[in-house]
């Protein structure tokens, strides 16, 4: 049975779509069938996986509205399964809201792939709207990505808060797995103080390594090709290969 996995921050540029695709393609090299599923309307995720938000005849917005099953939208791409996004999942909020069980669609959507996967990362929009809610309540445990920037971590308080309420309403045994601590520059102590200053306040594990800034980063969407694939022997991929060992060695 899939481990279902959340990677949330309501702040913007915080590498969420980076984090789930890299993690997803080291996870893959590690032999596990993997399932990444977009759940943000501006489609980054689909757009990095190399797929045309705009040109698919079927998106996840079709699955929770109830019109198609997660099996008949998700794409397979070499080692990867994709359930992709499209600008109509902004639809699927206003939709959702006037339905009973609301926060539970992507749940009752996913139940039936779980056996095919050995993981499922869900990549949470940057709000925490009502889509987020499903991600969370769909998820076993939260990954937060963190720049390590001054003021980056003001949302982890709210986004923690809104962890709380999916346990106290839909996820009582919700867990939150740590930080990955995204675009950190070596050269300062700056980012360190900020990874100790979150974990002081909250409370949370940050996962190690740290993950490097680069330029690798910002090309790879662009030939639709995850840092792994586009520059294998970058530090940045070696940052989420490492990342990826450790989840696989923390599997229920």
């Amino acid at each position: 049975m899939a481990r279902v996995l959340a990677v949330a921050n309501q702040k913007g540029g915080v590498a969420k779509t980076t984090t789930v695709h890299a993690l997803g393609a080291a996870l893959a090299e590690l032999g596990g069938r993997v399932l990444l599923v977009d759940l943000d309307p501006q489609a980054c995720l689909t757009y990095s996986v190399g797929l045309d938000p705009e040109g698919l005849s079927l998106s996840l917005h079709d699955v929770l509205i109830g019109r198609n099953k997660a099996d008949e939208v998700a794409i397979t791409l070499d080692a990867l399964t994709v359930l992709p996004a499209s600008i109509d999942l902004a639809g699927s909020e206003v939709h959702l809201l006037t339905r009973t069980g609301r926060e539970h669609a992507l749940a009752r959507a996913l139940e039936p792939l779980k056996e095919r996967f050995d993981t499922v990362l869900i990549d949470c929009p940057p709000s925490l709207g009502i889509l987020t809610i499903n991600g969370l309540t769909a998820a076993d445990e939260v990954i937060v990505p963190l720049q390590c920037e001054t003021l980056s971590h003001r949302g982890v308080g709210q986004l923690l808060e809104t962890v709380g309420d999916v346990r106290a309403f839909t996820r009582p045994d919700l867990q939150v797995r740590g930080i990955v601590a995204t675009m950190v520059d070596g050269r300062t102590r700056h980012a360190r103080e900020v990874l100790t200053d979150v974990q002081q306040r909250y409370g949370l594990e940050v996962l190690e390594p740290v993950v490097p800034k680069s330029i690798r980063f910002a090309e790879a969407p662009a030939y639709g090709r995850s840092i792994l694939e586009h520059a294998p022997t970058s530090p940045g991929a070696a940052a989420y290969r490492a990342l990826a060992q450790v989840l696989q060695a923390d599997r229920p």
